[in-house]
């Protein structure tokens, strides 16, 4: 090689280590960012601009713990698209929009410009209605705790809730027929399904609009579920589980008008076969009014005398109430006046008055009402207890129970607390509504040892969009405020004051405005109650998954006394009718076995061989036991006592007991409900 060739061949070495190290000097991160490959999954790589800030910094949590249980909080109970409901025009400002924030949080067109035309909010809020209906960007009178009208579910409040440890939402897609119709304000037409529809397909909106953000489908934090272990492996990810729900007054078209049905078992099972196709998985049967399928449990106050006209105005007729059978009772029914809901009845038509001894709803479940509960075990949907009247909600735990159906869920306050451990006993799931902190700890605390019997968590409802009213603010002068910047549940996350545009929120000062504000809520209840009430909390997402998951896997049980041989000490007489033992084994709830009209009679059921038996169901008819046991024998001579009751009310019974070897099993009678005998439609007997 020469002189002049080894030069240049030094020469092109060093100019390509030059651009080598100067390529490597452009691609390194500036000091402080993420370097490649590192980027923050959390964090969206294309925010609109403007919009909400979130106000919280650290990784989001995620997998399970050490024994591998899901963690983090649940809302059980919210409705983020509850501006599609109501005709559209009753709650304002959306919860995303592809034009940006300044159009998502704007008012209706009708509040401007002073409110005077908010006529929804005063007719449940009270006061004249009057507030700033500039949104974005100042925000001066909403979102705030006690408004009812205005958006508090834009998808950057709930994000922020994500990030402060919330791991499960249940979007609840709500209407009223009945509201839409008698309001003022409308863009749509009223029909309760067509919303639902509607509402279902803006939140699989959502989720694709926050999918954008984050780099296309499948990315963003919010994940629509349909069943438990997809659930599971969304948290476990990190991410928020969205799962459907549905709270209507009439669903599948189910109204009555003067006590007559307006709608079929066919119309149900298209129903309930349709929601399930939109991916919903637990639901309301009754909501604010009486339907063809259940009583609901009343509205109080001036809201209550609101509900109770549109229950005129929807079925015909008003509440109705009686004496209540046991300890569980509803709500008191509102008396309040409420002139602009009451401008709506017909002339000469006015509002009842009630006896106050008498605080149940005298309508329970109805015949269609106990096809669409079974409906929904046969689909392995969960059924909202809350709103049904103590007596549907009664009927429906009897059939809950005489399948061992584990999936019953209180979501929001609505059900009687005395129920608590019924839901338990069946793993169904209890969430607390979202009340101000000292309230929410003690009722958290009054009922801590049932979720530590079961070994449980606990969750919250918030009803957001739900017009209910929220936390107000403690004052920045209480002894124990939540001091900003606070740490998330988990430790992970420093979370500070939020801000949206000009406006921002202190729960010290402005309560729970918005769904943002559910961490700084959630750390308010953590200095009021203490952190046990929070760790039950933050067990509620898994608890909610476990009641979900048993429902899935839920088989109906093998009924050992279908088609069995039976006896009894005696069978009521008629020459038309059979009333014979055999009647109340046979497979069909329209025949029944009837005893003579005297107490210590008895049914006895021949199973053919000796099972394990532990459990056995009794459809009574009206002629039902009051006191009565269940016996069980291996030889037909030799009984033993395993169940007893003093207090038999009729209808369903389910008696449990440790599984024991029986070939026989006995219903004996010692005590009748009525003038007459025992009659039993069918008598059911199972292992479990």
């Amino acid at each position: 090689m020469t002189q002049h060739a080894h030069s240049r061949t030094r020469l092109i070495t060093l100019l390509s280590l030059l651009l080598t190290l100067v390529a490597m000097a452009l691609a390194a991160p500036a000091p402080g960012a993420p370097a490649a490959g590192a980027t923050q999954w959390w964090n969206p790589v294309a925010r609109p601009a403007p919009d909400s800030q979130i106000n919280v910094t650290g990784e989001p949590f995620k997998g399970t713990d050490a024994q591998g249980h899901v963690r983090g909080f649940i809302d059980a109970h919210t409705h983020l698209m509850a501006n599609e409901a109501f005709g559209g025009r009753l709650i304002c400002g959306k919860p995303f929009s592809g034009q940006g924030v300044a159009d998502a949080l704007k008012d209706c067109p009708e509040h401007y410009p002073d409110g005077s035309l908010a006529i929804f909010d005063y007719i449940t809020h009270g006061g004249d209605g009057k507030h700033d209906p500039v949104g974005w960007p100042t925000f001066k009178d909403w979102p705030a705790h006690d408004s009812l009208t205005h958006q508090q579910s834009y998808y950057a409040w709930v994000e922020r809730a994500w990030r402060g440890g919330q791991r499960v939402l249940v979007n609840d897609l709500v209407t009223n027929g009945v509201i839409c119709s008698v309001y003022f304000f409308k863009d749509r037409g009223c029909d309760e399904m067509t919303s639902i529809r509607l509402q279902a397909q803006k939140t699989y909106e959502l989720q694709a609009y926050i999918d954008t953000m984050y780099g296309g489908p499948g990315r963003g934090w919010f994940r629509i579920v349909t069943d438990s272990a997809q659930a599971r492996s969304v948290i476990e990810q990190g991410k928020l589980a969205v799962v459907l729900g549905v709270e209507t007054s009439e669903p599948f078209g189910c109204k009555q008008i003067l006590d007559i049905a307006q709608c079929s078992r066919q119309d149900i099972d298209r129903g309930l076969d349709e929601l399930y196709g939109l991916g919903v998985r637990s639901m309301f049967l009754c909501h604010k009014f009486d339907n063809a399928l259940c009583g609901v449990r009343f509205d109080e106050g001036a809201l209550g005398t609101a509900i109770n006209v549109g229950q005129f105005l929807s079925t015909g007729t008003f509440w109705k109430t009686e004496r209540c059978a046991g300890p569980q009772h509803d709500n008191p029914i509102g008396l309040a006046p409420a002139p602009a809901a009451q401008q709506e009845l017909p002339q000469g038509v006015a509002l009842p008055s009630y006896a106050t001894d008498a605080q149940c709803n005298t309508r329970g479940l109805t015949e269609l009402g106990e096809y669409a509960v079974r409906g929904m075990v046969q689909r392995k949907m969960m059924l909202e207890i809350d709103h049904m009247s103590v007596k549907a909600a009664g009927q429906a735990f009897d059939i809950l129970e005489s399948v061992s159906y584990p999936g019953v869920i209180s979501s929001h306050s609505w059900m009687d607390l005395d129920w608590t451990e019924r839901v338990y006993r069946l793993n169904g799931f209890v969430a607390q509504y979202m009340h101000g902190a000292e309230g929410f700890s003690a009722e958290a605390q009054r009922t801590a040892a049932l979720r530590d019997k079961y070994h449980v968590g606990y969750g919250y409802g918030t009803d957001m969009n739900g017009v209910g009213g929220w936390p107000g603010p403690r004052g920045a002068d209480t002894p124990n405020p939540v001091r900003y910047p606070f740490r998330s549940a988990d430790g992970g996350s420093l979370i500070d004051r939020q801000t949206t545009g000009d406006r921002t929120w202190d729960l010290n000062t402005d309560g729970a405005a918005h769904y943002g504000l559910v961490p700084d809520w959630l750390e308010d209840i953590r200095l009021v109650g203490g952190q046990g009430v929070v760790d039950d909390l933050f067990r509620g997402a898994e608890s909610y998954l476990d009641t979900w998951g048993a429902s899935e896997q839920h088989r109906a049980g093998v009924n050992l006394a279908a088609g069995s041989s039976a006896s009894a000490s005696s069978a009521e007489w008629n020459p038309f009718i059979s009333y014979a033992p055999g009647r109340a084994v046979d497979g069909s709830t329209g025949t029944r076995w009837a005893s003579d009209w005297s107490d210590d009679q008895w049914l006895r059921i021949d199973l053919g061989t000796t099972a394990l038996v532990g459990r056995v169901t009794l459809d009574w008819e009206r002629a039902y036991g009051k006191a009565y046991r269940i016996e069980v024998s291996t030889d037909g001579a030799n009984w033993q006592s395993v169940w007893s009751t003093t207090t038999g009310d009729g209808g369903l019974d389910t008696a449990r007991f440790t599984g024991v070897p029986a070939r026989y099993v006995r219903v004996h009678g010692l005590q009748r409900g009525t003038r007459w005998g025992y009659s039993l439609h069918e008598v059911g007997v199972h292992s479990t």
